[in-house]
């Protein structure tokens, strides 16, 4: 899944992909972000019945988490917690695809129960719960939003499991409005602001960076059966999702022309999404607006690498590491009202 997650964007990307993970793999255009809120470590808390309690403390993840306000990281935590752990249950160990959206429903239950301001009795993540039911009830953060979160990650098992594909861009923005965008809405709500063009513009954000981990990541995704360009896309290239199977990753082959004109046509797609949901950075208050920043420049950076690398991100991953952060801070302090002119798309 998208580890691409907790940032402003956990966003499972892993596949889901929208928030401050100071834990995402390294590289990956949500995980440069030197502006990551402290986490909680819930691990110590109780599963008391009535799941009254916040976070009790807090990890510090390596970064600058000066830039989340105190009074948010809790509900913050909570959220992380909450999608960290879904995104563990469908990717991480070695479960059946039916065990684990077996673990999925059960989560969702309990999520429910957590909106309600309930606990199950037997609980299986109370560590999870307990915080997520008090930042609920506070905060009023909506269930609908955390629902579409686990939806995307059961998504993602159908998919893989069955070898399924996206028919066009509207199915695969579809998959970031519930895989990738719920994180930014979670996070604007506990900013206060709730208006359509605010909420339009960080569904931009999220989604953009949702696909930039795809972009990124054919390298690492299609040896897993993950397949996520779309099909109108390809089908313009005369490209098959079979036709992958004879170029890098998965043959020594060198990719075809017509494979490295997707990956830069799809790069300027998500180019596209982030320069249009860019001006949200100038309607956040403070910290929020520069944590903000450094997202979207970071996830930008990553198009630029990828671009480097002549579009060709089947035969390598492309990083960013700690000398890329002075480049992102000045980029981002320089992010004026009105973005510069894009370059001409690719040929579609």
């Amino acid at each position: 899944m998208c580890r691409l997650a907790v940032r402003w964007n956990l966003g499972p990307g892993s596949r889901s992909g929208c928030f401050h993970e100071a834990e995402i793999r390294s590289g990956d255009a949500a995980s440069i972000v030197p502006g990551h809120c402290v986490v909680a470590d819930n691990r110590g808390v109780s599963a008391t019945p009535h799941l009254a309690a916040p976070p009790a403390h807090y990890e510090n993840f390596p970064v600058a988490s000066w830039l989340c306000p105190p009074h948010l990281r809790p509900p913050i935590a909570a959220i992380y917690h909450f999608a960290r752990t879904a995104d563990d249950i469908a990717d991480e160990g070695s479960a059946s695809p039916g065990e684990r959206l077996a673990d999925l429903r059960a989560y969702r239950e309990e999520l429910a129960a957590a909106a309600r301001g309930e606990a199950l009795p037997e609980s299986r993540w109370p560590h999870v719960f307990g915080p997520l039911a008090h930042s609920i009830a506070r905060h009023g953060l909506p269930e609908d939003l955390f629902a579409d979160l686990l939806s995307a990650f059961m998504q993602d098992i159908e998919k893989t499991r069955d070898r399924g594909t996206y028919a066009d861009r509207a199915e695969l923005l579809d998959y970031c409005r519930r895989s990738a965008n719920p994180v930014g809405r979670l996070l604007l709500h506990l900013y206060g602001v709730h208006d359509a063009q605010a909420l339009a513009q960080s569904d931009a954000i999220c989604s953009a960076l949702q696909l930039i981990n795809f972009w990124q990541d054919p390298s690492v995704d299609l040896p897993r059966g993950r397949f996520y360009f779309p099909l109108t896309d390809c089908d313009r290239r005369g490209l098959t999702p079979e036709n992958f199977k004879v170029f890098a990753p998965l043959s020594r082959a060198e990719p075809p022309q017509e494979a490295i004109n997707l990956i830069a046509v799809v790069v300027y797609w998500a180019r596209e999404l982030m320069h249009r949901g860019a001006p949200l950075v100038h309607r956040l208050p403070g910290r929020a607006g520069w944590e903000l920043r450094l997202v979207v420049q970071g996830g930008l950076r990553i198009l630029d690498k990828i671009e480097d690398l002549s579009f060709d991100t089947f035969s390598q991953r492309p990083a960013i590491g700690k000398i890329d952060a002075p480049v992102l801070l000045w980029k981002a302090m320089r992010m004026r009202r009105q973005s510069a002119p894009m370059k001409a798309a690719p040929p579609r």
